[in-house]
């Protein structure tokens, strides 16, 4: 900051909230870091997001919240807002008149945010002169700002938060103030190889956008050290040190891994935890690539790159143990199997009942194995469930509806009033958080949305769980 005389745009990557990939990959990691730090300067800073057009018009959804973009741009800014950090503007990027975007826009609008329309950039990513002018960044709507520091988040990759940044910066020189641009980004990690597990991880996790990580050769010719970036940051850092250059007269940065300020690859401990949580990610990645496809929503394009990941990796999906067992567990029994694998590494199953779903089986299974209560004890009985089964039935006319995650839960806690074994139970929840669970075909939503607000790392086989077309 002292260096761009205390005015600073600074692009957060991944996931400002709940950055679940990093507490996956990095066993160990806080998935509200950036969080905690941006709560120490908070007077200091506001928040500002972006999100581009065609994430809006396509209902791209946050996989691991089973939410669309526009509405975590929402959550988000009232999560700040209530920790009073100042986030009250929207950039809708890349925009090329989606009527979705327009909507969204007179949506933040009336709920008193301010949002902006980005467009394309003239002459990217080559012609540098047309993009530092008035017809490449000048275009824009400049986004008036109040704190000395701004950070730049989006609700995923891809989103334009750099062209974002570079093109306020743009405005700011011509309006005589010297600001700035730096970056916190945790992957890749740039001090780690380039085909290091994590590294590769971040490829997974970037497959249907094509990122693909790089040495980069500024940073080598510069340094002679070798250090890992991505091709976008690669692709635009001439433009980046050229605006750069024309406000401070000089070169600030001579390399984009310079411009990044997060320190995470020297806090890693144990590299075999690390690389193996990041393998079992790469897997998960591309079990969601497949039921993503299977559901009709992607192409086979990020398939493929996930499948060579995994060649690299010399893994195949066995390399999952819950994989392995609920698929085992479906041929045995012919009926929707889930596993799940402990924190002590015992692997718990269940599978769809008479009464229960798959996930409230194994969720009801591991819960007792947890409390040490013997497998032949009720927690729940028939006489209980039976008529909210037929009352579910009734609800959804559905003769065969089963009894999900929710309602088990919801069971138990009604319970916990009369029954001390209830409580006993549900006070080991928390130990399912970052377990590992596999189910042999994708699972009713309303299961998949409990797995995830459990925190349990699910994958699924791309496989129907219903032969009826309307259900999902």
């Amino acid at each position: 900051m002292e260096e761009f005389n205390n005015k600073l745009y600074i692009e957060f990557g991944g996931k400002l909230f709940d950055d679940s990939h990093a507490a996956r990959v990095l066993p160990g990691f806080n998935p509200n870091a950036k969080i905690e730090v941006l709560k120490k300067l908070s007077r200091k800073l506001e928040v500002l997001f972006v999100i581009s057009a065609k994430d809006i018009e396509k209902n791209k959804m946050r996989s691991d919240l089973d939410i669309a973009y526009e509405m975590d741009v929402l959550r988000q800014i009232d999560k700040l807002t209530a920790m009073g950090i100042k986030a009250d503007k929207v950039v809708i990027t890349l925009f090329e008149g989606e009527p979705a975007a327009l909507v969204f826009k007179n949506k933040i609008e009336r709920r008193n945010l301010k949002a902006y329309i980005h467009t394309y950039t003239k002459g990217y990513p080559a012609d540098v002169e047309t993009i530092v002018s008035d017809e490449g960044y000048g275009i824009n709507s400049y986004i008036e700002t109040e704190k000395p520091i701004i950070v730049v988040t989006a609700p995923g990759a891809g989103s334009g938060k750099l062209a974002t940044c570079l093109s306020q910066i743009y405005h700011e020189h011509k309006r005589g103030i010297k600001a700035g641009y730096s970056k916190y980004e945790t992957f890749p990690v740039w001090n780690l190889p380039s085909k290091h597990p994590v590294n590769i991880a971040y490829e997974a996790a970037t497959a249907n956008i094509g990122d693909i990580n790089m040495i980069d050769s500024f940073h080598l010719e510069k340094y002679g050290v070798p250090a890992v970036n991505y091709n976008r940051d690669l692709e635009v850092f001439p433009v980046l040190k050229t605006i750069l250059n024309r406000i401070a007269g000089k070169d600030i940065y001579f390399s984009p891994t310079d411009t990044g300020v997060n320190m995470a690859g020297f806090a890693l401990q144990d590299d075999t935890i690390i690389a193996h949580a990041a393998k079992d990610e790469v897997i998960r990645r591309y079990y969601y690539a497949l039921c993503e496809y299977k559901k009709g929503i992607d192409n086979e394009a990020a398939i493929n790159r996930l499948e060579m990941l995994m060649s690299e990796l010399e893994i195949n999906t066995g390399f999952r143990k819950v994989t392995v067992k609920a698929i085992e567990k479906f041929k045995q029994k012919k009926e929707i199997a889930i596993a799940l694998e402990l924190g002590n590494g015992r692997i718990i199953t269940g599978r769809n009942t008479d009464i229960m779903t798959a996930g409230a089986s194994v969720l009801i299974n591991s819960l007792k194995t947890l409390a040490k209560i013997n497998d032949d004890i009720y927690l729940l009985m028939p006489a209980q469930l039976e008529p909210m089964q037929k009352l579910k039935g009734f609800l959804y006319n559905n003769d065969e509806a089963l009894l999900n995650t929710y309602d088990v839960l919801t069971a138990l806690s009604i319970g916990k009033a009369t029954n001390p074994i209830a409580e006993r139970v549900l006070s080991n929840l928390e130990k399912l958080q970052g377990c590992d669970a596999h189910s042999s075909h994708m699972i009713h939503r309303e299961d998949n949305d409990a797995f995830k607000n459990l925190k349990i790392n699910l994958s699924q086989e791309p496989e129907f769980f219903s032969k009826n077309l309307y259900e999902d």
